[in-house]
């Protein structure tokens, strides 16, 4: 779709003020969705896809795209509604995420919109464990459904895996007692690879799922239990959430007295290179991209030892 992501470059201008830029697209139906523009390299008329044998039922294949060959989702059929049968007429939204590249087909592409992440909210309570939503908005009267990618992608990978046993065994020796880690992520697959990770390092951990319900909390500890603040081993931070992301919590902790030494890590699937300028900005400790166990369990296990040895 020619033109679609022209502006794309403003998005550097949006990130740490609460605002993001959301491509809408159909599948199908005339059910609007959307996805943050950010994770968008570009949309394209569907290209010849190759079928691979023993793929995952979702997948539709592989197309050549600029010279790389990337796996095509049927993104209709990973969140449970009918396949798009034909390729003809439709499009490929190629996206980046968690460090790798992959297509996923649409029916349609409507626009970008400009929006602000206090608009984004949680989805609808009761909408069960299967929900494949992170996020809904409204925008032009019409509902957007705003769909957990990660969760489509952990579902056609499975990526959870255990811990090498070195690391399991260092944390072990180390002295976590009374610690404790604040996980923040909208995604529940993204909360519960980390919770995972966490439970096999014997970490103790809280959640919380947007940033606004994260600030709310430590808020309320600084005031009600100030002892949970010194206990708090640190924070790691999605970036794209409903309500508050991950820059503006970061720049909320930093400018509050009673929180602005917290140690935050910004864990998310978006671009490295940008994110590593936008630690700087927002004044976040570090940034680590999703989704990696070894390699968050291993700064985990550094920072501890880094405490330790200060002691």
């Amino acid at each position: 779709m020619p033109g679609v992501l022209e502006g794309v470059n403003r998005l550097t201008q949006l990130a740490g003020h609460n605002r993001l830029e959301l491509l809408m697209f159909r599948l199908g139906d005339e059910q609007r969705y959307g996805i943050n523009v950010f994770k968008v390299q570009e949309v394209i008329p569907c290209p010849k896809i190759t079928p691979v044998p023993k793929s995952h039922e979702e997948i539709c294949g592989i197309a050549s795209i600029r010279g790389q060959t990337i796996s095509v989702i049927d993104l209709a059929m990973a969140i449970g509604k009918e396949p798009l049968t034909r390729t003809e007429g439709n499009f490929v939204v190629v996206t980046e995420y968690n460090r790798s590249v992959q297509g996923f087909l649409v029916s349609g592409v409507d626009r970008i919109a400009n929006m602000n992440w206090e608009d984004i909210k949680p989805p609808p309570e009761g909408m069960g464990p299967d929900c494949y939503l992170t996020a809904v908005t409204r925008f032009e009267d019409d509902f957007i459904e705003i769909i957990d990618v990660e969760r489509v992608l952990a579902n056609i990978s499975n990526t959870y895996t255990d811990l090498p046993k070195n690391i399991i065994e260092s944390i072990s020796n180390m002295t976590t007692k009374d610690k404790f880690i604040l996980v923040v992520d909208d995604s529940s697959v993204a909360r519960t690879q980390i919770v995972r990770t966490l439970k096999q390092m014997g970490i103790e951990y809280m959640t919380a799922t947007n940033g606004r319900e994260a600030f709310m909390l430590l808020k309320q500890w600084a005031a009600n239990e100030p002892q949970k603040i010194k206990q708090l081993l640190m924070v790691i931070s999605d970036v794209e959430m409903p309500e508050m992301d991950g820059y503006t919590l970061t720049m909320e902790i930093r400018k509050d007295p009673q929180l602005k030494d917290l140690y935050v890590i910004l864990h998310t699937s978006l671009s490295g290179v940008f994110n590593q300028a936008m630690v700087q900005k927002v004044g976040a400790n570090h940034f680590i991209a999703k989704y990696n166990a070894d390699m968050l369990s291993q700064f985990i296990l550094d920072y501890v030892s880094s405490l330790e040895m200060s002691e």
